[in-house]
């Protein structure tokens, strides 16, 4: 907690910003939020930034429900300077899924394995469960009261990102929910677990469901029209819950990129090192043993060909070395 507070006095008087991966999910919401209520404590208020944006119906109703307040690239950028501290919060520097801002990102909490080694003034990466776990022991360890939107923030970010605690759970994660439980507002947890999902959300599952493609136990489906990240990663755990599958590959079509989503119920197959692997060369990717993602420009389309769909099954066989070559 030392070099956490001393990140605190450096940033005190400066004009802070708080920067979650691309297109939030709840852990980064959550995460952002309590990091921000932790800082203000101390004197050092800060911005909540992200690029993207706040694309799924739970996101929303969180932001709404507990009156977070974040800013998009378009709304900080003009403002923002190059000396202008960014701590990353869920994310980190160079992993693919985090714009680069103009500011200096002197500092990252995060729970993903580290695929481009970055040198931070304060670091503080460990593979839990959620973001949120981390930011909820700051406030037991440095024993500064906890306000009850931030718990119940926290709390919602901790039970999604673990899938109800059947993935990635770690002591500490269990221990940190013990401490959130009776500090969230439930009517709010209550809320925010019903209603989930959109009508239009139907057509990426339909979609899912019409391209599928498995091949020895991985499940391959592509979605040919955008689609949240959010919903990518519902759709992948949605593929992962066959019977016939233990590894699940779900990408959307976007604008600019090709966005995935990758599961792994196989022990012997880390789902971050799978999407590093597949997407070296063409794009980023990384994540968690369980779940992962990744993306490939589409000023690199070109490379994958005249059949991309194709191209990019191949992609992931040959790094599980299902396929040759």
């Amino acid at each position: 907690m030392k070099e956490f507070l001393d990140l605190i006095d450096y940033c005190r008087g400066k004009r802070v910003y708080i920067q979650t991966h691309n297109f939030p999910d709840p852990d980064a919401i959550g995460s952002a939020f309590g990091l921000q209520g932790l800082l203000a404590h101390y004197g050092v208020p800060a911005t909540l930034c992200y690029f993207g944006k706040i694309d799924k119906l739970s996101t929303r109703k969180m932001t709404e429900l507990l009156h977070i307040q974040l800013c998009s690239q378009e709304e900080v950028e003009a403002d923002m300077r190059p000396e202008d501290p960014i701590i990353c919060v869920d994310s980190q520097k160079g992993g693919g899924n985090i714009r680069d801002f103009a500011g200096n990102e002197l500092a990252c909490i995060d729970h993903h394995p580290t695929y481009v080694p970055v040198r931070y003034r304060y670091a503080d990466i460990r593979q839990v469960g959620s973001c949120a776990t981390l930011i909820a022991q700051y406030y037991r360890d440095l024993q500064v009261p906890m306000p009850e939107d931030v718990a119940t923030g926290l709390h919602y970010g901790l039970k999604t990102d673990t899938a109800h605690f059947t993935r990635g759970v770690t002591p500490l994660d269990i221990e940190m929910f013990a401490v959130l439980f009776p500090l969230a507002n439930w009517d709010a947890l209550n809320d925010l677990e019903k209603n989930t999902l959109e009508f239009q959300d139907l057509r990426a599952y339909g979609s899912a469901i019409e391209n599928i493609r498995v091949f020895d136990k991985v499940g391959i489906a592509g979605i040919p029209f955008a689609c949240p990240d959010s919903l990518i990663a519902l759709v992948a755990d949605f593929i992962l819950s066959l019977e016939e599958v233990e590894i699940a590959v779900v990408y959307a079509w976007r604008e600019r990129e090709i966005k995935f989503s990758v599961r792994s119920e196989e022990p012997s197959v880390h789902a971050g090192e799978l999407a590093n692997r597949a997407l070296q060369g063409l794009g980023s990717g990384g994540g968690h043993r369980e779940m992962a993602g990744g993306a490939i420009s589409r000023d690199r389309l070109d490379q994958l060909g005249a059949y991309p769909d194709d191209a990019i099954r191949d992609l992931f066989l040959r790094a599980l070395g299902v396929v040759k070559g």
